[in-house]
Order: structure tokens, then sequence, then C-alpha cells
């Protein structure tokens, strides 16, 4: 279930509360990514963020793997289905600034304007998602929320929901895109043409043994 509105504000613990909240988060931690409270009162640690795009990304490279287009020195690729990315920040970053580190981390060339950062979470048996305004700290979040995964974990999506605004893509992301959808529609036409072929030559052989003279 999607819960498209921003979270509303929380309040902020003190130096004190988040230096017990750390202390417990750190001995529940069972995968070493550990927070660390510094002396000005600013914290830092690990939140795991999970990709799913479903367009595909460009990206400034041609050392790219996966289904790609090449324009210049740009391509354009899908994330693996899955792709989880762990990040290390601080208690100050906020949404925004987690997302541009995420972009920057894949070499993505795309506007940061069109992801939004996405919490997902266990409620009475039933998983919310609810996309974050772009003022929310993530490792706040991640503090008060616990180490478990299956109670808070961060989803990066395309920003845009329901029709697709293609003018906020340029001409190279566009024709990328093209390319990709070309290179599939063979992919697919060629998949089509052996399993029928296969099926003909089953069909051509059943043929043969009931036409078979005695």
């Amino acid at each position: 279930k999607d819960v498209q509105k921003e979270r509303e504000p929380h309040v902020y613990l003190s130096k004190e509360e988040v230096q017990e909240k750390i202390q417990s988060y750190n001995s529940s931690v069972t995968d070493k990514l550990k927070m660390t409270l510094n002396a000005n009162g600013i914290y830092t640690g690990f939140i795991k963020v999970q990709m799913e795009l479903c367009r595909p990304i460009t990206v400034q490279s041609s050392q790219s793997q996966g289904r790609c287009a090449h324009s210049n020195n740009e391509t354009a690729f899908y994330l693996p289905d899955g792709c989880v990315n762990t990040l290390h920040i601080s208690s100050t970053n906020t949404v925004r600034e987690v997302i541009e580190a995420l972009l920057k981390k894949f070499f993505v060339a795309d506007n940061p304007a069109k992801f939004a950062l996405y919490k997902r979470c266990h409620k009475e048996d039933q998983v919310y998602t609810c996309k974050l305004s772009d003022r929310e700290h993530p490792l706040y979040l991640r503090l008060v929320a616990g180490p478990r995964t299956e109670m808070l974990s961060f989803v990066l999506r395309e920003h845009e929901t329901g029709e697709v605004m293609w003018e906020a893509f340029s001409i190279p992301e566009l024709q990328n895109f093209l390319r990709i959808l070309d290179k599939e529609e063979n992919e697919q036409l060629q998949i089509l043409k052996k399993r029928y072929a296969a099926y003909r030559d089953k069909l051509e052989e059943a043929l043969g043994g009931v036409w078979k003279p005695g």
C-alpha cells in the first residue's frame, strides 16, 4: 500500500536521548554497520537503499553492464532488480542530499529532481510505503526505527507518479530509451521466432509419423 504524502514533522531527540538510542541501536546491529556519536552531537551511520527504478538511468561512463545503449560518453541502462546500495551518512544529511549522493555513487547524469526517497515499514501485517520530504533526515529515521530493515527500509523510485512526464527528459536520454526499446523488441521477436519454429518442427514430425506408410 502506497501512501502518497509527506511524513509529518517529527520531534528530535536530546543529545542524551540520542546517545541512549545509539547504544541500544549498536547493541542490536548484526552487520557491523554501527552508528557513531561525535562530540558536537552529530552522529554518523549507514543506511541501505533499495533501487526500484522502472526506467533506465543515464550514466557518464562507457563501462556499464547490462542492457544498454550509447550516446557520446553517456550510457543508458536498467539497474538490476533488487539492487541495494549502502551509504555512510550523518544525522545532518537530508533526503535530497541522500538522493544526490546515491546518483553520484552510480555516476548517474539524470536530474536528481526526477527521483524520490520512500520509507517502507510494516504495521499490523501490512506494508506501507510513504514518500519522504526533502527536508527529512534518513539517519534519524533509521536510529528511531532500529537496525531491522523489516521494520523500516528505504527505497529510491522515480519521482513522477501516474503518467510519465517525457518532456522532463533530454533529447539524448529519449534517444537512448528508443534504442533500448528497439533492442528489446528485436530480442523478443527472436525469442518468438525460435519458439514457433520449435512448435513447427514438432508438428511436422508428428504429421510425418501419422502419414508414414505402413
